[in-house]
């Protein structure tokens, strides 16, 4: 038998406040669905263990896992810009961590897994079409070279849960650098004290961000270094059309990756106010407005931070300020230079220009954002112009477009092949995954489940036999919304 890798716990050298010991609900009846073999590899570890009756017992709740007991993270937490004081983790148990092939410490959580000390009257499970989405929309993710949280594997429980309707239960268990968020900040220092914001921040610096330790400051170094990954993030993010959809400050991790799939969607026709959960009726979280909601988040994680910046409030304020300062510049350089090689064009002010054009012009038709750049990216290649031409109703506005896109090609491009690595051919549809999701919790058929995962897993290129991926949705096929799902 291979020894079990989920062995060491960081957190547990964080004051006990941050967290609290609870054991998983066993399952009655569990089964692993999905093992993420890819994501094994990639972090150099053997499936082995994960293979074993033992794993599923520990991953499941009907075994303890003896080498670290599992525990629940406290955090609180800005939800559509209300304060909640505690909310934590509610249906989620951090099992450990285990280490990647470079010795960095990977942690592995079940979401599902039962009641902790911060359920708030839930029930602690999951629906395991939410979980099977976590696994598609987090490979996708990982596909698109995006910082993600990813999903180790999706477990079948063997029990109904009742959300509005009698639904099948699952357990998704995750990995992540770290679980940590802006809400753990938040947490500390409205409910727990300076001295423990201060060991927080050291804890996530001596692990996450050990270049800060050197600095004159090492807490504005973090800050700073924090602010510059939720930049780069959230720019990645919209250059693909992703809508994250509840970006609350307990979600947001502090080491920049994408974190909690609930109602996030991929753009299919492009617009900028787009809104896919039914939860924000106001457009908090929409499209054109996540880099503005990554601000404030981060203006929030600044303010927990003020007390170790200075000793002075004032010089601390400034430094805070001056710090958050900074997200905008990486914000731009990051979407603008992504922006312009998903144009064929060197970054500068004539590719950012015809950026904004490009953007108006989808805009005022509501084009398919992916199958615009697609079919660009072919006609860069050598293919005929038309199959942009025909996305758009209105030749008049198109045709001049193509004019002046074409002239820069002339002087300024950057070449066909790095055009196609910025423009994916394969998105995380949103029909495809509820479908996918109905064909597996309704019918136990994860055929389109598997399908669609591998080809989000090399999303710019495709298979003839995964053409049909790469289509849009027809009008009655469209998704308006997406829930929480939990």
């Amino acid at each position: 038998m291979p020894d079990n890798p989920i062995k060491e716990n960081s957190y547990r050298q964080l004051p006990d406040a941050f967290y609290a010991e609870t054991a998983l609900d066993p399952a009655p009846s569990p089964n692993i669905l999905l093992l993420n073999h890819g994501l094994l590899k990639d972090i150099g570890q053997d499936t082995a263990w994960f293979e074993s009756p033992e794993a599923l017992a520990i991953l499941s709740g009907q075994k303890a896992n003896a080498a670290c007991p599992s525990v629940s993270l406290a955090y609180s937490g800005h939800q559509f810009g209300g304060w909640s004081p505690l909310l934590g983790d509610g249906r989620a148990h951090l099992l450990g961590q285990m280490r990647d092939g470079a010795g960095d410490l990977i942690d592995v959580q079940t979401k599902g897994s039962g009641r902790t000390r911060f359920s708030r009257g839930g029930d602690g499970k999951a629906t395991l079409a939410s979980a099977l989405r976590e696994y598609l929309v987090s490979e996708a993710m990982a596909g698109l070279g995006i910082p993600t949280t990813r999903t180790l594997a999706v477990i079948a429980t063997g029990e109904h849960i009742w959300r509005e309707t009698p639904q099948k239960a699952g357990i998704v268990v995750r990995t992540a650098k770290s679980h940590i968020r802006v809400g753990t900040f938040q947490y500390a220092a409205t409910a727990l004290g300076p001295d423990n914001v201060k060991a927080l921040a050291d804890h996530v610096i001596q692990i996450h961000f050990p270049e800060a330790s050197d600095s004159a400051n090492p807490y504005r170094s973090l800050l700073d270094a924090v602010i510059a990954r939720q930049a780069g993030l959230i720019a990645r993010w919209m250059l693909v059309g992703f809508i994250h959809g509840v970006m609350n400050t307990d979600n947001m991790s502090i080491v920049g990756e994408t974190i909690d799939f609930g109602p996030c969607a991929f753009m299919d026709e492009f617009r900028p106010d787009k809104v896919f959960s039914s939860i924000d009726t106001g457009g908090r979280y929409a499209w054109n407005r996540q880099a503005t909601m990554a601000q404030w988040n981060l203006a929030r994680f600044a303010e927990t931070l003020l007390p170790l910046l200075a000793e002075e409030e004032q010089a601390a304020v400034a430094a805070a300020q001056e710090a958050l300062s900074g997200f905008v510049p990486v914000f731009d350089s990051t979407f603008w230079s992504g922006f312009a090689h998903k144009l064929g064009l060197n970054p500068g002010e004539d590719s950012r220009n015809l950026a904004q054009q490009t953007l108006a012009l989808l805009s005022e038709e509501q084009t398919d954002f992916t199958v615009f750049f697609d079919q660009l990216t072919s006609v860069a290649a050598g293919e005929d112009q038309a199959g942009v031409t025909d996305l758009f109703l209105n030749r008049d506005i198109t045709r001049p477009w193509l004019e002046r896109w074409q002239a820069l090609r002339a002087t300024d491009a950057c070449g066909a092949e790095e055009m196609r690595r910025a423009n994916p051919r394969v998105i995380a549809r949103n029909h495809q995954v509820e479908a996918a999701l109905a064909d597996a919790s309704e019918r136990g058929d994860l055929t389109l489940a598997k399908r669609l995962a591998a080809a989000l897993r090399h999303p710019f290129e495709v298979s003839d036999a995964d053409r049909d991926l790469m289509v849009p949705p027809e009008p009655s096929e469209r998704i308006t919304q997406t829930f929480c799902g939990t």
